[in-house]
């Protein structure tokens, strides 16, 4: 947690605030230039402060409040958790590795069909343009028709 609990960019920015409030009170009558200097300097290191310790203690809060880090891979049925230096057996193995095979198999298999449905798309898609195309050939050949009639009065 670290010394003043974690708090040490807090303490050094108040004291910072501190020394600089006492200074502005110091030389507030001296020095008319060092007013404006100290108006702007002392409200800003004491917002600082004050967001040092609203951070610090949302962090706090987070980390104290945070669920426990839990294993990110799920076991399935098939899987479990042998304790350490335990030994497996052959037929355990080859019965995994079959059941990954299938697994396998259906993935492949899953695969192909959406190589097929994209296959598909990307026809329908060139089918598509053509017709666009063929559309605005109609466009300007009705166009043309008209101009040329335009041309004939």
């Amino acid at each position: 947690m670290g010394y003043f609990g974690n708090h040490l960019a807090t303490l050094v920015t108040g004291v910072f605030a501190t020394v600089l409030t006492g200074l502005w009170l110091y030389f507030v009558d001296f020095v008319p230039i060092l007013n404006l200097i100290f108006t702007m300097a002392v409200p800003i290191t004491w917002f600082l402060v004050l967001m040092c310790w609203i951070s610090q203690k949302s962090t706090d809060y987070v980390h104290n409040h945070a669920p426990p880090h839990s294993e990110k891979k799920s076991l399935t049925s098939a899987q479990t958790v042998e304790p350490a230096g335990s030994q497996v057996n052959p037929s355990e193995i080859k019965q995994v590795r079959n059941e990954l095979l299938l697994e396998l198999d259906s993935v492949k298999e899953s695969v192909k069909l959406k190589d097929s449905e994209i296959e598909r798309l990307n026809q329908e898609i060139a089918n598509l343009q053509t017709l666009v195309q063929i559309e605005s050939l109609k466009t300007e050949l009705a166009n043309f028709k008209t101009l040329a009639s335009k041309r004939t009065k």
